[in-house]
């Protein structure tokens, strides 16, 4: 076997494993759980951002649709500071994650309708790099949930690293089980994903994605969060003192072409 089909091979297998260990715990009461991998599209503003648009909303959604990954979520970043787009895509299994780059490029309409940007010359390249992460979906909200949606509608991505992994995993439990996603529902903090991080940087971690119709109703959600009595209570428990080390913070709009 040659080394790249091999390295491959063991990132796959290694990958299956990891959500395996993480769907161990309560796995016969949990619904089946998405794999979502959340991509980083670096790209400089212009040409090249307008054309990575047009390709991902003309050429690579339906492709991906095709193949079964959908709701696929598009975001540009909403403070402008760069041109780069997050893209989220959904897969039903740890085996539609594996072979999703192979169908989407068998996909004879891809290849055609695609042809100019996935054939890009070197001095005009589709996009810069491609930067990848790989999560899997929290017991409490297994599938991506797709908001309301508005025009004014903004998204807010947030990592919360641990320091160690039971600190990390305790994280994850007080979502699930103690209580925090149920309150975020309940005070407007409406959830589009949340997933525990399986491959990509600042591990360990979860990542998470709520959605609001404008900043207004951000502000308003966040504020009520932080005064209700029940997050009190909660983040005052000893089981879950230092369970995040550091948090990023993001605030995204949805492209034209997003499908949540």
């Amino acid at each position: 076997m040659q080394r790249r089909k091999f390295l491959g091979a063991v990132g796959v297998a290694g990958a299956a494993a990891m959500g395996a260990l993480a769907e161990t715990a309560g796995a016969a009461e949990a619904p089946k759980k998405q794999y979502l991998e959340l991509r980083l599209y670096r790209c400089d503003a212009g040409a090249m951002r307008e054309g990575l648009e047009k390709f991902l909303g003309e050429v690579a959604i339906p492709a991906w649709n095709r193949a079964g990954i959908k709701p696929v979520g598009v975001f540009g970043m909403m403070d402008g500071a760069s041109a780069d787009l997050y893209v989220l895509l959904p897969h039903e299994s740890i085996e539609s994650f594996a072979a999703a780059p192979h169908r989407v490029w068998a996909d004879a309409k891809y290849q055609q309708a695609g042809a100019a940007f996935l054939d890009a010359p070197k001095k005009e390249p589709g996009y810069n790099r491609i930067e990848s992460s790989l999560m899997l979906a929290f017991d409490g909200i297994p599938k991506v949930e797709v908001p309301a949606t508005k025009d004014t509608r903004v998204f807010q991505l947030r990592i919360y690293e641990g320091h160690c992994a039971e600190r990390a995993m305790r994280k994850i439990e007080m979502f699930n089980t103690g209580g925090e996603l149920d309150l975020f529902r309940r005070t407007g903090m409406n959830p589009v994903f949340f997933g525990q991080s399986l491959i990509g940087t600042k591990l360990p971690n979860l990542t998470y994605m709520l959605g609001f119709d404008d900043m207004a109703a951000k502000d308003k959600a966040w504020k009520t969060f932080g005064g209700h009595p029940e997050w009190k209570k909660m983040r005052s428990d000893p089981k879950y003192k230092n369970t995040v080390s550091a948090i990023t913070n993001i605030m995204l709009r949805p492209s034209a072409c997003s499908q949540i």
